[in-house]
């Protein structure tokens, strides 16, 4: 195969710094995948936005290399010729849909705006290709989808858009920037084996950026490894992954999580214990004290826990899962029974539940987002012993330092701002928020969702000494089944705010009962042979 793309010692730096990309060289082959992988940080995602020089040039700079696609310089074309380049010989599927594509505009109007520029195609003839395009990257009644907004869209259907922009002038070359982040394992699979069948039907290339190496191993046919911006190995995909070279790249293969959660004492006190949990929300109001209408998030779940234990709860977005963990904490209401220890909960107001907020306490998803960039990261760890008064100020420090080194932070992290932290550190001080109190119960709503698998393994494992330091019990919320896998001793499945499967994970594992968990299952471990789960009629094998 010719080459399409040679990258030949580019070095990438902002505002006269330290180069962020330092001689990297590589090449793309026409028709093939090849897989950029490496941790946040390492020069990926900047390399990838260098092709199409989409990085604001008022701050970014080449000190040196060459990026030739067919022969021309993409450094040295002029902007003309670049916006000729853009979308119709080279497309490019962004990390974040929902960003990425404007929520002011529809469906078609956001697909039709790249058929215009580079086809002059208008009217009922870029409508019919609009359509086409809905059709070819899977999306269900896409006539009824063209008025869309993003934000009527599920996770998954906002990326097919994307990859449908991407595709509709059938470009050569396709860049794909970590496409299936955050995405439910299901809908993950569906994505990646699109992107293999579109490949194959317009014979393009595509440049896949990601840090997950299971992805890796099923779609790419080369492998190149970034760490802190320069190329450390390169190569075929299967000896690349029988035999690295690069201790770099021998860390990124072991980082897979553990395949089963640390034992427990089998004698663990019942802690919590759910009866009959339904959640609705108030989707219509009607006029004149007509019934109203309402959408059911969640019905009639129930389960138990007991001290020292992990439930994991899994399923599709909009499942129910983070919904379950809400109610818990009473952040929406509910209907059912809630008893903590033994203490029914379900009928307390507001101020009446405050006191046993510090029992039950949760890490969301986002830290970034629910950290106060205002507060130093001191004050953000101790705010819930001021609130509850469980400390004068000799005691509220010590407990603040403790609970940083509980986490594996330097004390000294008190005095800086979220800001300062990478994504893992972020998320070891939302964990020591939480911690500080001394809490029964901690429910984590996808802590490790948008981490590097490195780093998900070291929260991973943070996760699991503090378990059994302090017999925690963790409510594990995820739509990933190998983290799911390496903390929880019982498992909850929920599909449509139902449960369809629920008891010891191991079990669940290996002999699941549904055919949704099976789906999910498959979907989770189809393209992970690092510690596949064994389930029968599952084929888990490349």
């Amino acid at each position: 195969m010719a080459n399409l793309l040679e990258i030949s010692g580019l070095s990438v730096s902002f505002d006269g710094g330290s180069r962020v990309v330092d001689n990297l060289s590589l090449t793309i082959r026409e028709g093939e995948t090849l897989a950029l992988v490496g941790e946040s940080g390492s020069g990926k995602s900047v390399s990838a936005l260098s092709i199409l020089r989409l990085l604001d040039e008022r701050h970014a700079s080449y000190p040196g290399g060459t990026i030739l696609f067919r022969g021309e310089d993409m450094l040295q074309v002029d902007d003309k010729r670049l916006r000729q380049i853009r979308g119709r010989e080279i497309g490019m599927i962004f990390q974040e849909p929902m960003t990425s594509l404007n929520p002011l505009h529809t469906v078609e109007r956001q697909i039709s705006e790249t058929l215009a520029l580079h086809k002059g195609m208008r009217g009922t003839q870029a409508r019919a290709r609009c359509l086409e395009l809905l059709d070819l990257v899977g999306i269900h009644n896409p006539a009824g989808k063209l008025a869309s907004y993003p934000h009527q869209l599920s996770g998954g259907q906002k990326q097919r858009v994307m990859i449908a922009m991407a595709l509709a002038n059938e470009p050569d070359l396709l860049i794909a920037d970590e496409p299936t982040t955050a995405l439910d394992v299901t809908v993950q699979k569906q994505v990646l084996e699109l992107l293999k069948d579109l490949q194959k039907k317009f014979g393009m290339a595509i440049l896949l950026i990601t840090h997950d190496l299971s992805i890796v191993r099923r779609y790419a046919e080369r492998v190149a490894v970034m760490e802190h911006g320069k190329l450390v190995e390169s190569g075929d995909t299967e000896p690349l992954f029988a035999a690295p070279r690069h201790p770099y790249t021998r860390k990124l293969l072991e980082s897979s999580p553990p395949s089963a959660p640390p034992e427990i004492d089998g004698g663990g006190q019942p802690l919590l214990d759910v009866r009959n949990l339904n959640v609705r929300f108030l989707t219509r109001k009607r006029l004149f004290g007509r019934n109203s209408e309402y959408f059911q998030a969640v019905r009639d779940v129930s389960f138990t826990l007991a001290a020292g234990e992990t439930l994991g709860i899994v399923g599709e977005s909009g499942s129910g899962k983070t919904t379950i963990g809400h109610a818990l904490v009473k952040l929406i209401a509910s209907e059912g029974q809630i008893a903590i220890a033994g203490t029914e909960l379900s009928g307390l107001n507001q101020r009446q539940f405050r006191p046993w907020r510090k029992r039950i306490q949760v890490v969301f998803q986002d830290p970034f987002g629910s950290l106060s960039p205002r507060m130093s990261i001191g004050d953000i760890v101790g705010e819930g012993l001021e609130i509850h008064d469980l400390a004068n100020r000799e005691q509220h420090e010590a407990k603040v330092i403790r609970a940083l080194q509980d986490v594996g932070l330097d004390p000294e992290a008190g005095n800086r701002y979220p800001h300062e932290f990478s994504g893992g550190q972020r998320q070891r001080i939302a964990i020591a928020r939480a911690l500080v109190l001394q809490p029964d119960l901690i429910i984590l709503d996808e802590p490790t969702s948008a981490l590097d698998r490195t780093v998900q393994k070291q929260v991973i494992a943070l996760l699991r000494d503090l378990q059994q330091r302090y017999r925690l019990s963790y409510i594990f919320i995820s739509h990933d089944l190998a983290v799911v896998r390496a903390l929880s001793h019982k498992m909850l499945v929920l599909q449509n705010g139902s449960i369809v499967e629920y008891g010891d994970a191991a079990e669940v594992f290996h002999r699941p009962r549904s055919d949704y968990t099976r789906e999910l299952l498959s979907a989770a471990f189809f393209y992970n042979d690092e510690h596949p789960a064994p389930v029968a009629g599952i084929t888990t094998t490349n």
